[in-house]
């Protein structure tokens, strides 16, 4: 099955609660009114698109309906197609052009942290990458653990020290094994809030590590979030963004929620571009975020 199947199949949860409904409003109205557009603010609102976003798809939609005097409800579900793509913008893969490059992991427990490092190893290895994945999360026995089982399941490198271990000399280790022997690092991060301020000092000893060791290296930073806290979720991101300095998104979970429009309002609400979506358990249920195929997979288009 290809990765859009599993997407499509990922968001039927949040398709057929709300997106599906979009096709039942333009069959039961044969004109443009102010009750259609009110029907479809109730479906995105719904859907955890959030007032916001929400506020502004209608505003444009009702400007582009008017100047294109679009009358048939079909002709404006397209203009909305298009406006929710310009909104999500354009798909910013990974920088990794320099070798070795690093991705910092950063989120709270339960998020899916831990499995979306897995996952990304995975993905960067059928790239032909040589991944090292840094154990630096050494406050919980467990998330070393964790990360053990999926790197083995990647077939990636984990470098690791004891619970308890200082993170940033963990780093230090993992930096040296992927200047003789990698391509990418990985790190994994404490999962709590990082406005708390030991952490926020933590996360700061990792990164000064990470320039004095690799100063030329090109460094992502990504915030992990759980797809079906929604709005939640961007409350969440907005106090990371003030203590860090993030370069994308990984949008977990999409499948167990029908709150899957949260993708649509988070590169306008945080100027955060989202890198990678998962929509199931399996190492493969991870890719690089496609807004094309994802507003494809809402409506239940085909590619």
């Amino acid at each position: 099955m290809s990765f859009f199947e599993k997407l499509k199949q990922g968001l039927l949860k949040t398709k057929n609660a709300f997106f599906g409904k979009i096709d039942d409003i333009c069959r039961r109205f044969v004109r443009i009114d102010e009750d259609f557009f009110e029907e479809l603010e109730e479906l995105l609102m719904t859907a955890d698109v959030g007032v916001e976003t929400t506020e502004y798809v209608l505003d444009t939609l009702r400007e582009r309906v008017r100047d294109e005097r679009a009358t048939e409800p079909e002709a404006v579900k397209s203009l909305l197609v298009d406006i929710l793509l310009e909104t999500v913008g354009e798909a910013q893969p990974l920088k990794l052009e320099t070798t070795p490059s690093v991705i910092l992991v950063i989120g709270v427990n339960g998020v899916g942290k831990t499995t979306s490092i897995g996952k990304i190893a995975a993905e960067l290895k059928s790239r032909g990458k040589r991944v090292v994945v840094a154990a630096a999360d050494t406050f919980r026995a467990a998330a070393v653990e964790q990360l053990a089982v999926w790197c083995d399941r990647a077939g990636v490198s984990l470098i690791k020290q004891g619970t308890g271990a200082d993170p940033a000399s963990v780093v230090y280790d993992a930096i040296q094994s992927v200047k003789s022997r990698g391509d990418v690092l990985i790190i994994d991060t404490a999962g709590r809030l990082h406005n708390k301020k030991n952490l926020m000092d933590e996360l700061a000893k990792i990164n000064r590590v990470v320039h004095r060791e690799l100063p030329d290296a090109d460094i992502e930073t990504l915030l992990v979030l759980d797809a079906a806290t929604g709005q939640n979720g961007i409350m969440q991101a907005k106090e990371f963004k003030n203590a860090a300095n993030i370069t994308g998104l990984i949008l977990t979970k999409l499948d167990g929620t029908a709150k899957g429009g949260v993708a649509i309002s988070v590169k306008r609400e945080l100027d955060i571009p989202v890198k990678f979506i998962g929509v199931g358990e399996q190492i493969d249920d991870m890719k690089p975020f496609v807004p094309k195929e994802y507003i494809q997979a809402l409506f239940g288009e085909n590619e």
